[in-house]
């Protein structure tokens, strides 16, 4: 045995092997199917997204990132068994692995030749994809497929890869979407799908966060999120990395890195609550406006291990923490880090180490959810690129994190072994728009119930509880699911004279509004739901014509820049109200709140 490789023990269990799935969200934390929470203890074992760098021959070792060739499987299987591999997963810590794929991967049909496994020999890279997936929740990790490339190269520059289109079309990123996710739609170990990797500018053109074109990156994810729901499997947690890049890497240009600072104005709501999971990527060696780049490319912007301490708090909370910081808001949901790491063995940066140790504490100290990059790597005598956390040679041996010359260990061993705070009860709230069309987030009312206009519908078991003046936005929060539904054109159900002079479509009795639909900016009609239980007669009107007239807090900004009308939290609404005199655009004016309970 040469000095210093470790003995790996015989088919060690993932820790807290014992969880049922599927898994759900529950406010800020992720939970199993018990309702106890799992924090996502993750790492990263690529290679089936492709390692080769875009130049020369691709069987060439030399012309792949750091000389590590993977053949489009997870990276080791041509130097050790997959099992070998997955004990060293289970001593490391972790419960769960984000397993990134190319397209082009799922679609090659060449068998794989090199694989240490002499049962993975002769498969195409699906098929070893496959084995991987099933040994790995066999041995009780959970897996989450991350479509991490377009083409099987090396990660991330401008590489034909930058968007989920760049190389291909929208249909067939969905097309192999839903193919991947039924695949493994009976294997409740499979718990999410990472949609993208990495968003990012091309030569031309940057991603957008809700402008509704091909570059959007929120509506694409947010519309590809309900297809796998709705046509796949409604158990996958449905996971959306922020924006990585957009700009012109040059001093005096507009350039930095977005992540999930959009997410503050505009979140994502899923058609099932509790299966949106945030995620973004942190390197000590890029920056909020710093590529990472040396030479060509790069700022004079500051890295993130340039910043001070407190700099790098200010600007890590900014960029992606207070989605799940701030609870009670539209966008309040679990944080994934799923990617961060650093060099190893051999790194003597005195930056990049504290940048490292102060970003650990971070994650402790959040109770982060989160996915180290990479944890398999290639070494020659211990020597090698150093980044992953295990490492093997030609001859099959292991060098590891915990053999006593990994400055790292001391940190990991802090994160992996930091407590988790158990889930606790949160109630949700949701953000619906019709900035681009129809967005009925409810799976019992999918049909055309007011023709010609578009509609929005809360998710089932939510209510509408805000709406914005102009800017067709609307704010939906927890409710008994309706037992039935009514659309609303007139005044046919009115009671009272709650707002005088004005257009009002109100509910029947023990009903209440869960959807809207507008005509331009024009309200149109409501859509009522009839609850379960009586409800309370009483109510008052609340105007948000001229200024904001809210009577909770609760949700957060679900319309910027646009006057708000919200009920409290223990009211309904009933009616929304409207003019069409001159000066006004038929926009909601006023809402009618009544009291929850009879009285």
């Amino acid at each position: 045995m040469v000095a210093g490789l470790v003995v790996v023990p015989q088919v060690a269990a993932a820790p807290q092997a014992d969880w049922v799935g599927p898994l759900s969200t529950r406010g800020r934390y992720v939970v199993d199917a018990q309702g106890q929470r799992f924090k996502l203890k993750s790492g990263n074992w690529h290679g089936a997204s492709g390692t080769w760098t875009g130049s020369g021959d691709v069987n060439d070792p030399a012309n792949h990132h750091a000389g590590e060739k993977a053949d489009q499987m997870p990276l080791g299987l041509t130097r050790t068994s997959m099992d070998t591999i997955i004990d060293g997963f289970a001593e490391l810590g972790l419960n769960s692995i984000r397993l990134p794929f190319s397209n082009q991967m799922i679609h090659d049909t060449t068998p794989v030749t090199s694989p240490v496994d002499q049962h993975l020999r002769g498969r195409t890279p699906l098929q070893v994809y496959d084995a991987v997936v099933q040994r790995l929740t066999e041995r009780g990790f959970a897996v989450i497929l991350n479509n991490h490339t377009t083409t099987s190269r090396w990660c991330c520059g401008v590489d034909g890869n930058e968007r989920w289109n760049t190389s291909q079309t929208v249909q067939q990123w969905e097309n192999d979407w839903l193919f991947m996710a039924r695949r493994y739609a009976s294997n409740k170990r499979v718990v999410g799908v990472d949609l993208y990797n990495e968003v990012r500018r091309t030569v031309w053109d940057d991603p957008n966060w809700g402008w509704g074109n091909q570059h959007d990156w929120q509506r694409a994810s947010q519309l590809l999120g309900d297809r796998i729901l709705t046509e796949a499997s409604k158990d996958l947690l449905i996971i959306v990395e922020g924006i990585n890049w957009t700009g012109i890497p040059v001093d005096g240009f507009p350039h930095g890195r977005p992540t999930l600072e959009p997410a503050r104005n505009l979140s994502h709501t899923l058609i099932d609550s509790g299966k949106l999971v945030y995620s973004a990527h942190f390197y000590g060696y890029t920056g909020p406006n710093h590529t990472g780049a040396t030479g060509v490319g790069e700022t004079s912007d500051p890295r993130y291990q340039d910043l001070s301490p407190e700099q790098l708090r200010e600007v890590l909370y900014r960029q992606a923490f207070f989605v799940a910081a701030e609870s009670g808001k539209h966008f309040t949901a679990p944080v994934w880090i799923s990617e961060f790491g650093v060099g190893g063995r051999g790194n003597n940066d005195p930056k990049s180490r504290a940048w490292f140790e102060r970003f650990v504490d971070y994650l402790v100290e959040t109770d982060a959810d989160f996915a180290y990059w990479p944890l398999v790597g290639f070494h020659t005598n211990k020597q090698g690129n150093g980044w992953g956390l295990l490492h093997w040679d030609a001859a099959g041996r292991r060098i590891g994190l915990h053999d006593g010359d990994d400055w790292r260990a001391a940190a990991w061993n802090r994160l992996v072994n930091a407590p988790a705070k158990p889930a606790v009860s949160a109630k949700r709230w949701s953000m619906l728009t019709l900035d681009h069309g129809d967005f009925q987030q409810s799976r019992t009312v999918r049909n055309d119930w007011d023709s010609g206009a578009r509609k929005a519908v809360c998710p089932d078991g939510q209510w509408l509880i805000g709406l914005s003046h102009t800017g067709n936005r609307g704010l939906c929060t927890e409710s008994a699911v309706a037992t039935g539904h009514q659309v609303i054109r007139d005044e046919t159900y009115v009671d009272m004279d709650w707002a005088s002079g004005y257009t009002k479509l109100q509910c029947p009795a023990d009903h209440h509004v869960v959807g809207y639909s507008v005509r331009g900016a024009a309200v149109s009609s409501v859509l009522c739901g009839r609850s379960p239980r009586a409800l309370g007669k009483t109510g008052r009107t609340v105007w948000f014509d001229r200024q904001d007239n809210r009577a909770s807090s609760g949700g957060g900004e679900f319309a910027h820049g646009h006057y708000k009308g919200q009920c409290a939290d223990d009211e309904y609404i009933a009616g929304v109200a409207y003019t069409g005199r001159i000066g006004s655009s038929r926009t909601p004016d006023a809402l009618l709140c009544r009291r929850t309970v009879t009285s």
